[in-house]
């Protein structure tokens, strides 16, 4: 899996309930076609990147195929979700 490109939205909490900032990210992935995950149409993750009190995390995430936008029920391994937190603390204000 590679990150090849992405939007990013700061969100607005009208609310005031959430602490700190949430930003929404959609990944672009290059996903190898012997990777379970691939599909024709390609593939995005949806990332909520959080930043509260100096600490910064992945809220929440999906990965969804890019042509029909559903949800496909897949899980980051551990040292993916370490990469995908660093590109969006390396992308939040881009």
């Amino acid at each position: 899996m590679e990150i090849t490109g992405h939007t990013v939205e700061l969100l607005n909490d009208p609310t005031g309930i959430i602490e700190g900032d949430r930003y929404e990210f959609f990944l672009e992935l290059d996903i190898e076609e012997e990777d379970e995950l691939y599909t024709e149409g390609g593939v995005k993750l949806r990332a909520i990147f959080a930043e509260h009190d100096g600490r910064e995390w992945i809220a929440t995430y999906d990965f969804i195929e890019a042509a029909t936008g559903k949800a496909m029920g897949f899980e980051l391994e551990e040292d993916e979700e370490q990469e995908v937190l660093e590109y969006c603390r390396n992308n939040k204000d881009a």
